[in-house]
């Protein structure tokens, strides 16, 4: 009977152990965002990989192929905010890397904050505009503030959206220097960086003989993932990052898009590059995760922004309806229907990024009543040619929801988005009238993968489309934290 007692015991104490093993929280977790990334290329280029690399985690991972966004996005820096907030711009505040500032009339970068100074650089930046909580904010809080948080990025807006505002440190590539750069906004700038630049800084490796766009010229090629590959190596080594109980989170920026922002019919060759070099990189970082850590203790998600970089290509060779739409000329055209209408005066104040700004000032001291204004400047700019459809401010915030206007209304802030709205239609080319650059319309959506590699969870193929928002309480739920302030998402699968 004792015998019998003493195995039950034993049985249940292993057990125990064991399901306090397979239960434990990761050490460290490692959010990988890869710059345009898109599952098609991901697939295409499959014959070029290694074994150890995208094929390892298309075998071992959680991966669902179609990730989409639910509001258009304009570019990066949107992306990335609404991956690690869980939710839209309509509330984190961030509708792109610039928008119109009302009081200046200038364009202001999502990360400007002339509060704080830059370590390595010229530029003030802070997380500050970004107006929710971020995943590892939340850990941050979770753990009382025992996380080590940091962010590797090419660019300024990706390591600091991503590092979020209660983060040890972020560290991006000064595109004039090339060296690793910061900001006093975050209060752990290590000692070793500055001698990590000395000797291992990524402006000794550059040999372009462009010396005025050299170091930007970088940050657009493959090479810059072996460059957040190496600072993320020395992180690990100067750090005890993923070394203790307490979970970790380190989020990292790759760069998938077309070479030197080339049209993509031109770099076929340098696409197939690209991807091979980042299925290295992963090999690398897997290697690296592996040796510094262990992976049983890592959890890596890797991500895509879901966009890329809208490049022009002539249209009119292959009969597909095409024209150009230049907004100044549409701003101008209608101030003076607006006069017209409701007497002399400056009523568009701005326009930018096919949004057009009122004068509120105007309105308000001539007593009109704006959402009529509104409607009838809609009415107005909806008859040009090239124009599909567009939004007033009172429509988006305040009208009944649609499943028609819910991306625009998800995509707009109403502190940083203008009083009127302007779809084009698709094929057409919008024209930069100052630097004559234009950008060809698609509406079509970029197949984007959302990858989870982790041992307690199982390996499959999802197919069924996912929205990006729900990839930080996804993760937060791994973890056992809450998900950031602003998201009202529930986790994917189990």
């Amino acid at each position: 009977m004792r015998k019998e007692l003493l195995a039950s015991i034993l049985v249940l104490t292993l057990g125990g152990w064991q399901i306090q093993q397979i239960s434990a929280q990761p050490r460290l977790v490692v959010s990988l965002t890869i710059d345009q990334l898109r599952t098609d290329y991901l697939e295409t280029y499959t014959p070029f990989y290694g074994q150890q690399g995208f094929k390892r985690l298309m075998r071992d991972g959680k991966v669902y192929q179609q990730v989409d966004f639910s509001f258009q996005v304009a570019d990066r820096a949107a992306a990335i905010a609404a991956i690690y907030s869980g939710t839209t711009p309509s509330v984190n505040g961030i509708v792109g890397s610039e928008w119109l500032d009302r009081e200046t009339g200038r364009p202001v970068n999502c990360v400007d904050d002339a509060a704080f100074m830059g370590n390595n650089t010229n530029e003030n930046t802070s997380a500050a505009q970004l107006l929710t909580s971020t995943l590892p904010d939340e850990l941050k809080i979770a753990t009382q503030g025992k996380a080590q948080v940091f962010a590797i990025a090419p660019f300024r807006d990706a390591a600091v959206l991503s590092a979020g505002h209660a983060a040890n440190c972020a560290f991006w590539i000064n595109p004039e220097t090339g060296k690793w750069c910061s900001t006093t906004y975050y209060k752990d700038f290590p000692w070793w960086l500055n001698n990590y630049n000395a000797q291992q800084g990524p402006d000794l490796r550059v040999k372009d003989k462009d010396r005025v766009n050299r170091y930007r010229r970088l940050l657009t090629t493959p090479d810059v993932n072996d460059e957040v590959n190496r600072l993320t190596e020395e992180l690990l080594a100067k750090s005890d990052m993923g070394k203790d109980e307490v979970t970790d989170f380190l989020a990292l920026t790759y760069y998938a898009g077309t070479y030197q922002h080339q049209p993509l019919q031109q770099s076929q060759q340098e696409m197939q590059a690209v991807y091979q070099g980042l299925d290295s990189c992963i090999e690398q970082l897997l290697d690296m995760l592996e040796r510094k850590v262990g992976m049983s203790h890592v959890l890596l998600c890797i991500s895509s922004t879901g966009f890329t970089d809208p490049i022009y290509q002539d249209l009119t060779p292959y009969n597909i309806p095409t024209g150009e739409f230049y907004l100044n000329r549409c701003a101008t055209l209608l101030n003076m229907f607006l006069m017209a209408t409701y007497g002399e005066g400056e009523y568009v104040e701005q326009s930018y990024n096919q949004q057009i700004f009122l004068n509120h000032k105007l309105i308000e001291n001539k007593h009109l009543d704006m959402a009529d204004i509104q409607q009838k400047a809609s009415e107005f700019l909806v008859q040009f040619s090239g124009v599909n459809e567009v939004y007033s401010a009172n429509q988006l915030l305040l009208a009944p929801y649609t499943e028609r206007t819910e991306r625009s209304r998800n995509g707009y802030h109403r502190k940083r988005s203008g009083d009127l709205v302007i779809q084009v239609l698709p094929g057409w080319q919008v024209v930069n009238e100052q630097t004559q650059e234009k950008k060809i319309v698609s509406e079509a959506v970029t197949p984007s993968p959302f990858i989870i590699l982790y041992p307690t969870l199982k390996a499959e193929t999802i197919t069924t489309p996912v929205v990006a928002e729900r990839i930080a309480p996804t993760i937060a739920n791994i973890i056992h934290i809450r998900a950031p302030n602003g998201c009202s998402l529930f986790p994917l699968g189990e």
